[in-house]
């Protein structure tokens, strides 16, 4: 159980010592993850995420993460995008395929700063399994399944988070292990 999902679970429940575990950002992708920096600018700083963060450069959306917010952005690395078909990635970023490419960004998206906490208190009023509209338009479902965070996606695929709580001065990144898709 990792630290993160322990304070989480910990906080969810009432406990005292998540809140202070979860002050501290986590490190991701090798590199310090600044509460005063914006999504963008922390992300280009992670070595797992050099695939998302050119798939954001090439549909045009640095601009729109780099604003106020707030958002939570469920943040695939480099190794789910590795899980796609060959030659997905590379045909996505194709200038012809910018709006597929935005949809399903923007579908890692969702309007507001959602702590993993936040996420597990959801699921949990809603008998188990929160539904998220993200900025695309289609719904995440997010569940809790033993002591990690799960999302669900439109085509029935399942990511798990595995940094969780990544704060931003414009929102909450939280690491995904698939890419999610509409």
């Amino acid at each position: 159980m990792t630290i993160a999902i322990a304070s989480v679970l910990l906080t969810a429940s009432g406990g005292a010592i998540a809140n202070a575990q979860m002050a501290k950002n986590p490190m991701v992708g090798g590199a310090a993850m600044y509460p005063t920096k914006d999504i963008v600018d922390n992300a280009v700083n992670s070595k797992d995420h050099t695939t998302l963060v050119a798939a954001v450069k090439a549909a045009g959306l640095v601009d729109t993460l780099k604003s106020a917010g707030p958002f939570t952005v469920f943040a695939p690395t480099n190794a789910a995008f590795a899980k796609l078909p060959a030659g997905t990635v590379e045909t996505l970023v194709k200038p012809e395929n910018k709006d597929t490419l935005t949809k399903i960004l923007t579908y890692h998206v969702v309007a507001g700063k959602l702590s993993a906490a936040d996420l597990v208190a959801q699921a949990k009023a809603a008998g188990g399994k929160a539904t998220l509209t993200t900025v695309q338009g289609e719904p995440l479902t997010a569940w809790v399944e033993g002591s990690s965070v799960y999302l669900q996606d439109a085509k029935g695929g399942k990511s798990k988070v595995t940094i969780a709580d990544v704060n931003q001065s414009n929102g909450v990144i939280h690491v995904i292990d698939t890419v999610l898709m509409p």
